[in-house]
């Protein structure tokens, strides 16, 4: 019998998720050993889980939580070959979108995990930089407009769910000015100035918005979106059509598909998968075939 290490967010999804990751725990015993490796804090969760993996005592490691917690999950289990188990508990649930996973359905998330133990999906991952260092990341990174965004979001306690970040996005808006880049993309060097920068694996992110609709997350290539500069009223007409993707018909909006991309920005803030991540400069990489994951191949991102 295979044996799984648990680990729960109890903050993601306002606070439920504690309960999320008894129902997931249960739901997993049927058809497999368990091992909680949850700790009082995402820190103590990591150690616990790379411990894990060191010791060989665990054939997988199941996340429940949102995509703060899928992030800690990647970082654990990248390269590794331990194959990683989301269970959506969180507000986004980008990551769990992007593989077609369950939202909202604990015991369906945990039942797909089970599903799909024998014959887990190989997909990339990014290795990034940034001013704290080197890490791992699976949706996108990024420096500028949604960074700031970010930034404020997770500075308040209300609203909760996704239109926390619409209102977050409104207010940062207001003093916006547009940001000047260096970029290095594939060794090619440009300067431009944009409203934002994100390197993204997934096509969505922010809680379903489409940045990048033709990602593929195993195709051996990251995606950069960039919107150059553009007025704040012309901003505010263009974003809702991010949730559909039809932004990318924009004359100001860029996508560039690449193998290692370089970003600097002065101190702006960075976010990976919603994670802070200190500020630019940044670095990405994609490593194909990094990440093996609990999903099915036949399944892809559900907008």
């Amino acid at each position: 019998m295979k044996r799984l290490g648990v680990i729960v967010n109890p903050t993601a999804g306002g606070g439920t998720s504690r309960t999320s990751g008894d129902i997931a725990i249960e739901e997993l015993q049927r058809g497999c050993e368990v091992i909680d490796l949850s700790g009082e804090t995402p820190l103590q969760a990591e150690t616990n889980a790379k411990q894990a993996i060191e010791d060989c005592i665990v054939d997988g490691i199941v996340v429940v939580g949102g995509d703060g917690t899928v992030n800690l999950g990647v970082n654990v289990c990248a390269e590794t070959g331990v194959p990683l188990g989301i269970i959506a508990a969180g507000t986004g649930n980008d990551s769990a979108r992007t593989l077609g996973l369950p939202i909202g359905d604990i015991t369906s998330a945990a039942r797909s995990v089970l599903i799909n133990l024998e014959e887990p999906r190989t997909v990339d991952a990014i290795k990034g930089t940034s001013s704290t260092g080197e890490f791992w990341f699976f949706g996108s990174l990024s420096a500028g407009f949604d960074a700031l965004v970010n930034q404020r979001a997770n500075s308040w306690t209300w609203p909760t769910g996704p239109s926390r970040y619409q209102l977050a996005m409104l207010a940062e808006l207001a003093k916006f000015k547009p940001i000047h880049y260096e970029a290095e993309i594939d060794g090619k060097k440009r300067s431009f100035e944009a409203m934002l920068c994100a390197v993204a694996n997934a096509p969505g992110f922010g809680g379903g918005m489409m940045i990048t609709p033709d990602a593929q997350i195993d195709d051996g290539f990251l995606d950069l979106f960039i919107v150059h500069k553009m007025s704040r009223p012309e901003l505010i007409r263009v974003f809702p059509k991010v949730y559909t993707g039809a932004h990318v018909f924009h004359p100001a909006v860029e996508i560039i598909r690449a193998k290692q991309v370089k970003i600097s920005a002065g101190q702006m803030p960075t976010f990976a998968d919603g994670e802070s991540k200190g500020h630019s400069p940044i670095s990405a990489t994609v490593v194909p075939g990094s990440l093996k994951v609990f999903a099915s191949a036949n399944t892809r991102f559900v907008a």
